[in-house]
């Protein structure tokens, strides 16, 4: 659960930051970004600009985590 552990609610964040500096040109491909978008719904999105995201990724948080 994100937050339970120290780092653990900036592990994800850190990781997707270690794959754009190690492959620039792999993930911008179509290939790339559409798994990136399979993992990460939000990736490359704001979800402070961008309400119905927002409300999309707590939905998937929420279920995925059993709290509904």
């Amino acid at each position: 659960m994100l937050g339970a552990s120290p780092g653990a609610s900036t592990a994800a964040n850190a990781m997707i930051n270690v794959l754009e500096r190690c492959f620039p040109e792999k993930i911008k491909s179509e290939q790339w970004q559409s798994r990136m978008k399979e993992l990460v719904p939000s990736y490359g999105q704001s979800l402070v600009d961008n309400e119905e995201l927002l409300n999309s990724v707590r939905e998937r948080t929420l279920s995925t985590l059993k709290l509904r």
